[in-house]
Formats: C-alpha cells, structure tokens, sequence
C-alpha cells in the first residue's frame, strides 16, 4: 500500500509567503528612502567677482529669485547621507538678465553638487555660484 503526501499548498499559505514577501519589499524600500532627504529651500552662496562679497542666498523650491543680474530657480534639492559625509545636491537653472537677446536660455541649467562643484561648473565672467544647504 502506498501513502500519498500531501504535497499541495493551500491557500493560506500562498497569502502568508505574498505577505512576507511584500513586507520585505517595503522595508527595503523604507530603508533606502532614509538616505535621501528632500528639502523645500535651496541655500546657495552667490560670490561677486569684482567686489569681492559673497552672500548667502535661500531659494525656495520652483520659485525665481532675482540677484542683481541673475534670475536663479532651484528646481529640487536632495540630502544624502552616506557615511560621515553627506553630500547635497541641487537642480538649478540661472538666467542672465543683462543678455536681452537670449531671454530664454539658461546660464546654467543642470546639477549642482556641493562636494565637488567642478563637475558641472558655473561659469559666469561676473559671478560665482556655491551650494551650501538643502532645508
């Protein structure tokens, strides 16, 4: 005589793997998102060439600023904690307003870092442009 096992699972036990399943996935997900902190302000350090005077200007997110000849615009700003260093990022987009002829282009416009700004620099024969800090 031979014994059959039942080797069949049913359907409770399909629902307990899909739940561990999909809580585990949650929790990576979780885990990831605690590195990244998005802020709503964009600090940013606007240096003038010729007079020598930096300022600490706050940009909030989406909005235009306007600094003497520049129409600044932080699009989104991101904390990233990785070791004991975190490193900041931001979207921005400056305009030059003394240029009449190109309303439309952007001076710069692209992905600033604030570890290492030579990666996507600034360059504007009058001003400089640092990133300090993400709120």
């Amino acid at each position: 005589m031979q014994i059959k096992k039942n080797t069949k699972p049913g359907k409770v036990n399909y629902l307990i793997f899909f739940f561990i399943l999909l809580l585990s996935f949650f929790l990576i997900i979780n885990a990831n998102s605690e590195n990244i902190d998005e802020g709503n302000y964009t600090d940013i350090k606007v240096l003038d060439k010729i007079s020598s005077k930096n300022i600490l200007v706050r940009l909030k997110n989406g909005e235009f600023k306007k600094y003497k000849d520049l129409m600044i615009r932080s699009m989104k700003c991101k904390n990233s904690e990785f070791d004991d260093n975190p490193e900041i990022t931001a979207y921005l987009q400056v305009q030059d307003l003394t240029d009449k002829d190109k309303d439309d282009v952007y001076v710069f416009n692209g992905w600033m870092f604030s570890s290492s700004p030579s990666i996507t620099p600034f360059d504007h024969p009058v001003y400089d442009i640092w990133l300090v800090n993400c709120n």
